[in-house]
């Protein structure tokens, strides 16, 4: 399908009659005894050519067409061809939105990451600076699209902010964030995790593990409790692809991290207690923000 993808193009017929392309390829196909999904693929990989067309059919035809969108968007990048505010001459906002709608579809596609580097495979050596240019161009167009969709601009930032990969779990992550916001806990959440992450940036270092044994006032030892129990809850449901359940997982957690910060001098004066604490703390961290960045939920 992607060898036969262009043939129609040297064709009198679409010479004449561009707008024939990819329809004459799938007639030919078909009149040469191709099989039906090279044929389709062949007209489809076009596909989506405007906002709200329809995709690809298939696994062939989406494979060919992320491929073809893939090499044009990240071939013209790496040429230094990039939109400029009205001006898009080669469509690459079209192609990207069309390879994020695919992939929106497929759980089974590979990771976006993935795609970009092997488009870029096909051209040579690039730098890294290109991938992330591409994939921060990938992710504005993500931004846009969902909020199209209806989700809101604080939904939307809680779960890009994770750069996450697999994009066919949005909008499972997204249902769960909105659910999440639901709770009379979440506000509460939100702000402590907020507060927690801007704790954990100021830190020089985090130990990887904190120690029970270097735990001494109650309110710490009641928050490594609870923060296991809620692990072990959490965790299987993260795993199966319960990402509204997880998130609600995480209620139990308001009062003893509210009562930690009442109560607990984070920045001890002895090291041994503020790295142990800090460790505690970005452990919390890391379980609270599997889904999303649930601190971009608070204003702020």
């Amino acid at each position: 399908a992607a060898r036969l993808a262009k043939a129609d193009l040297r064709t009198l017929m679409v010479g004449e009659f561009p707008e024939l392309q990819g329809l004459m390829g799938r007639l030919y196909a078909l009149h040469d005894g191709e099989a039906d999904d090279v044929a389709y693929a062949i007209e489809q990989h076009y596909w989506p050519r405007f906002a709200g067309d329809a995709l690809p059919t298939g696994p062939v035809a989406t494979c060919v067409a992320l491929a073809d969108k893939l090499e044009t968007l990240v071939g013209l990048y790496s040429a230094g061809e990039r939109p400029t505010g009205d001006k898009d001459p080669y469509a690459l906002r079209r192609h990207a939105l069309g390879i994020l709608r695919m992939l929106l579809l497929h759980p089974d596609a590979p990771e976006l990451r993935t795609l970009i580097t092997q488009a870029e495979h096909v051209l040579g050596p690039v730098s890294t600076r290109l991938t992330s240019e591409v994939e921060a161009f990938f992710y504005e167009r993500l931004r846009g699209l969902l909020r199209d969709d209806g989700y809101t601009a604080h939904e939307v930032e809680a779960v890009l902010a994770l750069r996450p990969q697999h994009l066919a779990r949005l909008p499972h992550q997204l249902a769960a964030v909105r659910d999440f916001m639901a709770l009379p806990e979440s506000e509460s959440l939100a702000a402590a995790n907020k507060r927690i992450g801007n704790i954990l940036k100021k830190a020089t270092s985090v130990p990887a593990a904190f120690d029970e044994k270097l735990l001494v006032e109650p309110a710490e030892k009641e928050l490594a409790q609870v923060t296991a129990r809620v692990a072990r809850e959490a965790d299987p449901l993260y795993a199966r692809g319960d990402y509204t359940g997880m998130l609600r997982a995480l209620a139990p957690l308001k009062t003893p991290v509210d009562h930690f910060f009442d109560t607990v001098m984070v920045n001890a004066e002895d090291a041994r207690l503020r790295d142990n604490r800090l460790a505690l703390l970005a452990q919390m961290h890391t379980l609270m923000n599997r889904v999303a960045d649930i601190s971009m939920l608070v204003a702020g």
